[in-house]
């Protein structure tokens, strides 16, 4: 590992070569930037033939290319790189022996540190790789309610990634992992970035035990299975699905009165029960908005880890695959729990979610935090309420005798998590008259007055209660896109 010294003259030179996220997508253009995206590397090899420091920088550490030994002195000085061991000789050059690359994000931008992927070195991985940024990371990333807090833990923090958003809102960030490898490549990537971080070795909470905080988010290695711990940074140790029971079961005693979790978790769907009462016998002392994402049936779950840490073995696969079977699993589910601590009745919403979401959806989650606050104590009858600007009605009509004949209506956010709702004629026209200038309580008697129905105003608060929670209706202004 680097030591601090070789980190400043790292940052220093990477900082005078502009190695950033825009810089590199100008370099490199548009189509073979998002070519390499997709781990197609040959557009970007030729857009970077020009020898310049940037260019070298690129080759090395999103290409993994070797490169002669007196670009790589320029790209790097005032570091000797190959001495500080960032880069070692192959070949004819030199190549790197860490990633190291740019990242952006809405609320920032930095350099992260990690081990080189089989993307660009040969597999098998090493059981302690530790994991850039990825698609479950910028999931994360993207989903986490981004307020300002004095105190925040990344539990599984692995390089940082999410300690580097959390720095942006929180006064103080704190990051376990039990793998001291990814705690060494975690502080590189904050001395990198000029940040500091608290940085303890151990499983899960068991690091800060007896400690709370503000936010706590977690992308932990949940990767349901047999026992086995072949790579740290998706295997647990424990079987099935107890790492995410775990985790969701203890953030409680880890969150400040109102503070929140978010994490991502992975769960067993079980022959013959519903996955729903699993998760919600995990839940406790905390509102809940559990959104399931992704379900796989265990031969594309066991492929696609398999793959991930390109391991073609037969035989594990084989003794993975039988797991499954024998303990009645008939699915694995992928999905982000949001949680607050409360020392009232808990709200708890647990469904499947594999709609395309917009993001981020952090200030959405929030904003659902806020309305189901709102919801305990509100007075419905004497609220403001206005249909969210995102709201849009689609209507399904079938042809009659005499013209068409609506089948069904349906209100649609287009933003957050794009739910959607059906509702009758009066759900409509509810919907409809709610601009926040008159009281729920009157648009109301309007309604049972058109329609002539007794103690509508009972009927509906239970609708109205779910279209608030969902943002269809709200007391304030809706988040944007």
């Amino acid at each position: 590992m680097l030591q601090d010294r070789d980190v400043a003259q790292l940052r220093e030179a990477l900082g005078r070569n502009d190695f950033t996220y825009d810089a590199v997508l100008s370099l490199l253009g548009p189509s073979a930037h998002a070519a390499l995206g997709r781990a197609e590397f040959v557009p970007a090899l030729r857009a970077t033939t020009g020898g310049s420091p940037l260019e070298t920088l690129v080759r090395l550490f999103l290409l993994g290319t070797t490169e002669p030994a007196a670009a790589c002195a320029a790209a790097f000085a005032p570091l000797d790189a190959e001495r500080a061991g960032l880069l070692e000789r192959h070949r004819e050059g030199l190549r790197a022996t860490l990633d190291v690359r740019p990242y952006a994000a809405d609320d920032g931008s930095w350099w992260v540190v990690s081990d080189l992927g089989t993307d660009l070195r040969p597999p098998p991985l090493r059981p302690d790789h530790v994991l850039g940024v990825g698609g479950a990371s910028v999931t994360l990333a993207q989903a986490t309610v981004r307020r300002p807090v004095e105190t925040a833990l990344d539990v599984g923090t692995g390089c940082g990634v999410q300690a580097l958003h959390l720095s942006r809102h929180a006064a103080r960030v704190t990051g376990t992992d039990r793998n001291p490898r990814a705690l060494a490549l975690a502080r590189m990537t904050a001395l990198l970035n000029g940040l500091s971080w608290e940085l303890v070795e151990g499983d899960l909470f068991a690091p800060v035990a007896g400690r709370t905080y503000d936010l706590v988010v977690a992308n932990p290695p949940f990767v349901v299975g047999p026992a086995r711990d072949d790579y740290a940074y998706r295997d647990s140790g424990v079987a099935g699905d107890a790492v995410s029971e775990r985790l969701v079961r203890e953030v409680p005693s880890h969150l400040a009165d109102g503070g929140v979790a978010q994490l991502l978790a992975n769960w067993v769907h079980v022959r013959g029960a519903d996955w729903r009462e699993r998760v919600s016998g995990w839940l406790d002392l905390c509102d809940a908005l559990v959104l399931q994402r992704e379900v796989l049936d265990p031969a594309e779950y066991v492929a696609t880890w398999l793959r991930d840490a390109g391991d073609t073995s037969a035989e594990r696969a084989e003794a993975w695959l039988t797991w499954f079977e024998e303990n009645d699993v008939e699915a694995v589910g992928f999905g982000i729990v949001t949680l607050r601590r409360t020392d009232a009745a808990p709200h708890v919403t647990i469904e499947h979610a594999p709609q395309q979401v917009g993001r981020p959806l952090g200030p959405h989650l929030a904003a659902w935090l806020d309305d189901v606050a709102w919801l305990r104590d509100a007075d419905l009858l004497a609220a403001r309420l206005r249909v969210a600007p995102d709201v849009t009605l689609e209507q399904v009509a079938t042809a009659g005798a005499e013209g068409w004949d609506v089948a069904t209506q349906t209100l649609v956010r287009h933003h957050g998590p794009r739910w959607r709702t059906d509702v009758d004629p009066i759900g409509v026209a509810l919907a409809g008259a709610c601009d926040g200038t008159r009281t729920l309580g009157e648009v109301l008697a309007v309604l049972a007055a058109a329609y002539d129905i007794d103690g509508l105003a009972d009927a509906a608060l239970p609708a109205v209660r779910h279209l608030v929670e969902r943002g269809f209706l709200s007391p304030r202004a809706a988040p944007g896109p």
